[in-house]
């Protein structure tokens, strides 16, 4: 045994580096082990009756309050809305407003509010939700030159749909910085702004031009995110379109691959919600959307997610629709193209089911 006090400097160097390696290996991979040995988790916490839909509401409904809980979404405390609309935008199909609410003491929640022009009734609402590096104008087209949006919440509008486009915080470094803040609360920034468009949604429940009876989230990359985050906690929303984010959770969140990009290696803090997969990977959260409509709108040659991983997710998430005979509530535009809105068959959907 060599007297660690007699050897070099450099010798002792390299036991702390070598030993520091050991140490993180071992933790890494027996923590990737827990997230990826699920199957337990998901028999522990999940005890589906499929045996008619209220029976399977009534027995997801204790998740979907932990789903609730693990986000933290914020509670109502009486704030008054206290609704501004300024105008932004009229044409002969639809007027738009940039909207503000009141939310939390001073805390106001933003967005654009578009209403067709002419309709013969209350039309059906759509949440149009922009991804982490967008903004509502995006969604109607703007500042895209890349036309990754397709202009998509215009069209909406245009097609006769009320469309509300929430504003969230962009980017990894500034959500972080609020992420932080918020889980000193045992909340997160999602929880806050799933509650926003709650808020939201209250608000434009007050609006004859529109019937929230027939309302449904469409939304792209933290978007669909989004959608999927608050569709399970809120029975308002009767359809979904998920874009670019339905993903293996797992190996999106713990498994490096060159075939698509993993968190666990990307600066997007925002992203590690407590306890997020001790029970609710994606088509577990599917299974608190089901039985309501649900599109997921992904491309192949999208770096978010290899397909092939993803469609097999998406495929346990059929089950619940196909065990309750719904499966044609349930559908997949799985396209050649890229990390993008594609909208053709997501507005045929979105007709289909809020437009009978």
């Amino acid at each position: 045994m060599a007297n660690p006090y007699t050897q070099p400097a450099e010798v002792i160097s390299r036991w702390i580096t070598d030993r520091q390696r050991l140490l993180r290996n071992e933790t890494e991979d027996f923590l990737r082990s827990e997230i990826l040995n699920y199957g337990p988790r998901q028999t522990a916490h999940w005890n589906r009756d499929y045996s008619s839909v209220e029976a399977f509401e009534r027995s997801v409904e204790v998740n979907r309050r932990r789903w609730q809980e693990t986000i933290g979404v914020f509670e109502y405390d009486g704030t008054e809305l206290e609704p501004v609309l300024d105008p932004w935008y009229e044409n002969d199909r639809f007027t738009a407003w940039w909207i503000t609410i009141r939310l939390l003491g001073n805390l106001r929640g933003r967005g654009i509010l578009a209403l067709p022009r002419g309709s013969d009734g209350p039309a059906p609402l759509v949440i149009a939700q922009h991804g982490i590096g967008s903004s509502p104008e995006k969604a109607f087209g703007l500042d895209d030159p890349n036309d990754t949006y397709k202009s998509y919440a215009r069209c909406l509008a245009e097609e006769g749909f009320a469309v509300i486009a929430p504003m969230n915080i962009m980017g990894g470094p500034a959500r972080a910085r609020q992420e932080r803040l918020c889980k000193l609360l045992g909340k997160t920034l999602w929880g806050l702004e799933v509650f926003r468009t709650q808020r939201l949604l209250d608000y434009l429940e007050t609006r004859p031009e529109v019937d929230i009876e027939r309302t449904a989230m469409y939304g792209i990359s933290l978007g669909g995110a989004y959608t999927m985050f608050t569709t399970p906690v809120e029975p308002r929303i009767r359809a979904a379109v998920v874009c670019a984010w339905f993903n293996h959770r797992r190996n999106k969140m713990a498994v490096d691959d060159p075939r698509y990009s993993c968190f666990l290696s990307v600066n997007e803090e925002h992203v590690w919600i407590p306890g997020w997969l001790s029970a609710f990977t994606d088509s577990d959260l599917v299974s608190l959307i089901c039985p309501r409509p649900l599109l997921v709108e992904q491309g192949k040659a999208d770096g978010i997610a290899w397909w092939p991983m993803m469609l097999d997710e998406y495929h346990q998430a059929c089950e619940h629709y196909a065990r309750l005979g719904l499966s044609e509530n349930i559908e997949i535009d799985l396209h050649e193209g890229g990390h993008e809105i594609r909208l053709d068959r997501s507005l045929q959907f979105l007709k289909k089911w809020l437009k009978p």
